[in-house]
């Protein structure tokens, strides 16, 4: 052990940490490529910007943005509830330890690995909770340079270098919202390091073949795909 907690314990979330590190570096590599559900919903984006430039009403695009945003900020009103929950719980100590200890379900471990479990799944939600504001602000930033769209009558060039930046400002939004939603994918998984340390590494590795699965095979990867064909033909 190792101030109380098992090596078990820290071993099991150093291969948690490579594979949530491993899978983004991958994932976000690979978007680049043009390979992934990002990659293809950045064209998308792109389309829309170009089209937008075209229509005298944009109502109806900031609008959209502004459903985009309120997704965003539930999320980030989830992230402080559940850290305040954690916070309470971290305060209450020995008492919450007694009472975990009572639950069929509980593992082995003794208070210290308990309060180090409790404190990094706390940190896992402070770090989704900066990525989602941050998605915030940067969809702030989208409705301002919309604001600023070239005119209908405008030059065509001017108008294809309006839609490539406002397409990769949203987009980078949309990267820090996939980081947060990413986040609370693995506070799941990290939920089962309370049962049982075997059981914490399987849910982080059925977390990463659900994300891949979805951002590299799925059905809507392949829809939207067919759909940026359609239109581009």
């Amino acid at each position: 052990m190792i101030y109380g907690v098992p090596l078990a314990d820290i071993a099991a979330f150093a291969a948690f940490a490579v594979l949530w590190v491993g899978y983004t570096l991958m994932a976000e590599h690979r978007s680049l490529l043009g390979r992934s559900l990002s990659s293809v919903m950045e064209r998308h984006r792109r389309v829309w910007m170009r089209a937008m430039c075209d229509r005298d009403g944009r109502i109806a695009d900031v609008s959209l943005v502004g459903s985009l945003m309120r997704s965003v900020a539930f999320f980030a009103s989830a992230s402080i509830l559940v850290l305040g929950g954690l916070v309470a719980l971290m305060g209450s100590g020995e008492r919450a330890f007694t009472v975990y200890r009572e639950l069929p379900f509980a593992g082995s471990s003794g208070l210290e690995a308990f309060e180090m479990k409790v404190l990094l799944l706390a940190l896992v939600f402070v770090y989704a909770f900066f990525q989602f504001t941050w998605c915030l602000r940067q969809f702030n930033y989208c409705c301002i340079i919309m604001g600023a769209a070239p005119e209908p009558a405008a030059d065509d060039m001017l108008k294809e270098v309006f839609a490539s930046h406002a397409a990769r400002l949203q987009s980078l939004a949309a990267n820090s919202f996939n980081r947060g939603l990413r986040a609370y994918y693995f506070a799941l998984a990290m939920m089962l390091w309370f049962v049982h340390v075997w059981a914490f590494l399987a849910a982080a590795a059925v977390v990463v073949a659900v994300l891949f699965r979805r951002e590299f095979h799925s059905k809507s990867l392949s829809t939207l795909a067919d759909a940026l064909g359609a239109k581009q033909a």
